[in-house]
């Protein structure tokens, strides 16, 4: 007779830690089943990577292991697809233990976990053969839920210290191990260290035993369950306190307690969200104005007129008119929502027209953000919620700059065409716009405070937002600008863009952490010594010390920043923000002086003077600082410290936006890393076909960014190494952008940016399909005109050592500038005892003058095509290499120069100047024949209408 539940007896009964048990036991069987059987049966190739093998590397990955063959792969998906009827079993217990009344995590926890189960079985079962996309995107997505999942299982830990001290030490050792990872995995696949990948591969095996061990833990808690499920400890429903219930009871009068005591409810999280989108739109049209501003001293050569709209920004001079500021916080919605004629700029064809619109944008989003804070002054929680989202709107332009290859797209020089998303920003932002405005502005203009009952100087806190505004602006508002301040080509010494960048957005959360949470320090004097000392490294040092100057520099600023505007806001708007705006601006152009001396007025004072500009950002924080210390004598609720009763669980929501940024940019640092397996186009014919082109800052003619088209038609000519000239636009007035990393990650390339921002060039950058061995950047001989840039480069080719160099010389009007930089040149170039190629930028008439010095016996180069009289600026000459065609491409509207191409043959003679017909040359060794005749898109051969061939 079968027993009765209403007796309490049942027909099985088992432990709960069972579950947890059979997890562990299956999970852990995928792993070393498939170890064992794959070192068994096929140990040598599981050993081998794309670099070494046995006996360098003798110990295999996780991905090697579990991979394509058979039979360890069908050993490892029979055992996790058994462990997956655990894994659900696991996640459906520690719901109903840790779920309580009115409490939204556990809930948030339980659908992570399920999340987190069905992506591993996604990147199971999609192996990287299969389909390389989907099974990235699973893997990614389990690696991200992982964070949200170990920290949700800490939190709602119950009451037993046994298992919270253990989740606690493998959650560290799990994180913990994320850095040798990374580490070794570079060092493996940028640096191609012989056993990296081995180091990489227990770091990577650590990973797994630390994570299912994470989830072993559960064991501890479910002895106090039975299934058939009853419930014989009274811990399921969790009416017994957890202990993150106990600490946030300790905690409810801290910080902390304020921010994570309370439910979470999705309202607010709608604000937040809308708030931080709002912020973003604010930094995207910021930093668009600068570009569009750039486009047209650049292609007047000169001082436009059209730079006056730089002072868009200083519109918050406006509300220093009592009418006009209550107008404006009575109306901000309106004002918001008229700002996003910024967004739209993009439909306006004409250049001019463009501008206009941004500058106006500008402007009212500028008035609309300090009317804002003013308005908001008497209440303090409000205030900081603002501040907060124009913070995180900063790291939202980072990271969609991180993610669109330096590029925002929802900028004006971006369409559908090239990679923008114009259309769906401006729905969004008029959404956030009508959310985050519902509620109305306080009324900080109303009070009757004084300007003379506030201590402090409204100019002095004036100067303190000038620097910190510049300081976001020029050094934070793209992941990769301080890396490329610190870059000194090849070997790699420091940091990379990618994926290093994501370390920046990273600074850029701490700080702003520190700015909310520890306010008191983030305004302190030892704080901005220790912020001064960095922006001191970043400026003196390269490579990895100089970044972690940036690193520490970045943490600084976005945490005195929210201090910074509190303080300015005890003034007059029209003082403060109007007079900071208009600093800004000023130190905006100086930073463009040091590089543009030769073209503006006084501009030699400022010239190369980074140092000097920096020196000034910090300063004025310093005034800021100084300004932000000083006590209010009033006691009014407007300009006192806001009290710790004051709640603060808005704070939770801006921190879960920005943890979900911070996981953002983790995913595009993974899913960008290069892959450095780079083929190039006609290895057969060791066929070397290398090209040099001015790209004029990668703006074309119509003021839209350019890298596709010229990635098009560096694809189809088939260029292996193609030098760019003009390609420095890290600054604000270029939009701090790389174009070279969207056309490196494309064409499958190395990268090398060449002289960085803080050297004081143009700049010039070199691409190649081969391996940069090695590489130097040079500053040539300027002592009355602009710096010359070149890189001189060792790339491996079919196993032989080739020097290429980039080099863009002096302007026409200093002859004597070109004069050193051609002897000294040709001197780096005739000590050199390799093949080598050079791609350039020469300013002279062939066979006159300098050309002379260039092609002769000092530097033992020869000119690509001695009978090519058409020539002034870009030149390509070559030693130790058989030269086998040389052809010049239009540049249709992309920039103001042409592409010049040349074919050479490595390991084979020079041959002769005697012009082949193209029927006597090999196929491989031909030029595309798509760009014959009228060509395409505007590119077609010209001045000789056809490529020429050589002997």
């Amino acid at each position: 007779m079968a027993p009765r539940y209403k007796d309490g007896d049942v027909v099985v009964a088992f432990s709960g830690s069972w579950i947890a048990w059979a997890h562990t036991f299956f999970a852990y069987a995928a792993f070393i089943g498939a170890l064992i059987t794959g070192v068994s049966l096929h140990y040598h190739k599981i050993v081998q990577n794309e670099h070494y093998g046995y006996p360098e590397e003798w110990f295999p990955s996780v991905s090697a292991t579990i991979g394509d063959r058979y039979p360890e792969r069908s050993v490892f998906q029979i055992f996790i697809a058994i462990t997956s009827g655990a894994r659900f079993g696991l996640v459906f217990l520690w719901y109903l233990l840790t779920a309580r009344p009115n409490s939204t995590l556990p809930k948030v926890i339980f659908w992570t976990g399920i999340f987190r189960t069905l992506t591993c079985g996604g990147w199971t079962y999609i192996t990287s053969t299969d389909d390389h996309d989907w099974h990235d995107i699973f893997m990614i997505s389990y690696l991200v839920a992982t964070l949200p999942w170990t920290l949700g299982c800490l939190a709602l830990s119950p009451n037993n210290p046994k298992a919270v001290k253990y989740r606690k030490i493998l959650a560290s050792l799990f994180f913990g191990t994320l850095v040798p990872l990374i580490y070794y995995f570079i060092q493996h696949k940028v640096h191609k260290v012989p056993g990296a990948y081995t180091t990489y591969a227990f770091f990577e095996w650590s990973l797994i035993l630390f994570d299912v061990a994470f989830d072993a833990v559960t064991a501890l808690d479910f002895e106090g369950f039975e299934l058939i499920v009853k419930d014989v400890k009274g811990t399921s429903r969790a009416y017994k306190q957890a202990v993150a219930d106990t600490f946030l009871e300790k905690e409810k009068d801290k910080p902390v307690g304020q921010v994570f005591g309370k439910g979470f409810l999705w309202a607010e999280a709608f604000d937040a969200i809308a708030d931080a989108f709002n912020g973003y739109v604010f930094w995207s049209m910021l930093t668009s104005l600068g570009l569009l501003v750039w486009y047209f001293p650049l292609w007047h050569m000169g001082i436009s007129g059209y730079e006056a709209f730089v002072m868009s920004t200083a519109s918050p001079f406006l509300l220093g008119i009592r009418p006009l500021r209550s107008l404006v916080i009575r109306n901000i919605r309106t004002v918001h929502l008229i700002s996003l004629t910024g967004l739209l700029a993009f439909l306006v064809v004409k250049p001019e027209f463009r501008l206009f619109a941004v500058g106006f944008g500008v402007a009212t989003s500028c008035l609309a953000w300090a009317a804002t804070w003013y308005a908001e002054r008497s209440q303090p929680a409000r205030l900081e919620a603002r501040i907060c989202a124009w913070s995180i709107g900063l790291i939202a332009s980072s990271v969609a700059k991180f993610a669109f290859w330096t590029n925002n797209p929802i900028w004006p020089t971006l369409h559908a065409g090239n990679g923008g998303w114009n259309k769906l920003g401006f729905v969004l932002a008029v959404l956030a716009v009508i959310r985050s405005t519902r509620r109305p502005l306080g009324n900080g203009i109303e009070l009757p405070t004084t300007e003379k009952q506030v201590k402090g100087s409204p100019t002095l806190a004036a100067l303190g937002l000038a620097g910190s505004f510049f300081a976001l602006h020029s050094l934070l508002s793209d992941s990769s600008t301080m890396i490329l301040w610190v870059w000194e080509g090849y070997p790699v010494r420091g940091p990379l863009a990618v994926p290093h960048g994501a370390y920046t957005i990273l600074a850029m959360g701490l700080g702003l952490l520190i700015g909310l949470f520890y306010d008191g320090f983030s305004r302190s004097w030892t704080f901005f010594g220790i912020g001064a000392i960095g922006a001191a490294i970043l400026t003196a040092y390269d490579n990895w010390f100089g970044y972690y100057g940036g690193f520490v520099l970045a943490i600084y600023v976005m945490a005195v920043t929210p201090s910074l505007i509190i303080s300015a806001v005890r003034h007059s708007p029209g003082t403060t923000f109007g007079l900071g705006f208009l600093i800004y601006n000023i130190m905006v152009l100086a930073h463009v002086w040091v590089v543009a001396y030769a073209f503006v007025p006084g501009g030699p004072l400022m010239r190369e003077h980074t140092d000097w500009v920096v020196t000034a950002m910090m300063l004025f924080i310093g005034a800021g600082v100084y300004s932000a210390l000083a006590p209010s004598s009033s006691r009014s609720k407007a300009f006192s410290k806001p009290p710790q009763t004051i709640p603060r669980k808005q704070r939770s929501y801006y921190l879960y936006v920005l943890l979900a940024l911070q996981l953002l940019s983790a995913s595009v640092a993974y899913l960008r890393f290069p892959s450095y397996d780079y083929t190039p186009y006609h290895k057969d014919e060791k066929l070397v076909t290398a090209g040099i082109w001015t790209i004029h800052f990668s703006l074309d003619n119509d003021m839209w960014t350019a890298e596709r088209r010229i990635r098009d038609l560096v694809k189809e000519m088939e260029l292996d190494v193609v030098g760019f000239l003009e390609t420095d636009l890290q600054r604000i007035i270029m939009g701090n952008r790389d174009f070279t990393q969207y056309l490196a990650e494309d064409l499958g390339m190395y990268v090398d940016y060449g002289p960085g921002p803080d050297k004081h060039t143009w700049g010039c950058a070199l691409l190649s399909k081969f391996p940069i061995v090695n590489s130097t950047h040079h500053l040539l001989p300027s002592p009355v005109g602009e710096l010359a840039p070149a890189i001189h480069a060792t790339l491996d080719m079919y196993g032989e050592m080739v020097d290429v160099v980039v080099f863009h010389s002096g302007q026409e009007e200093d002859p004597e500038d070109r004069r050193l930089q051609t002897a000294y040149l040709s001197q780096l170039m005739g000590e050199s005892s390799r093949p080598l190629i050079l791609l350039s930028y020469l300013v002279t008439v062939p066979h006159q003058g300098n050309y002379n010095t260039y092609v002769s016996e000092l530097s033992h180069m020869k000119d690509i095509d001695p009978s090519d009289l058409d020539r002034w600026c870009e030149y390509i000459l070559y030693k130790g290499l058989r030269r086998t065609g040389y052809a010049r491409v239009s540049r249709s509207t992309i920039t103001d120069t042409e592409l010049q191409v040349g074919k050479f043959v490595v390991g084979e003679s020079e041959g002769s100047d005697i012009v082949v017909p193209e029927d006597q040359v090999s196929p491989g060794l031909r030029f595309p024949s798509l760009f014959r005749g009228e060509g395409v898109r505007g590119h077609r051969y010209h001045v000789f209408d056809e490529p020429r061939y050589y002997e």
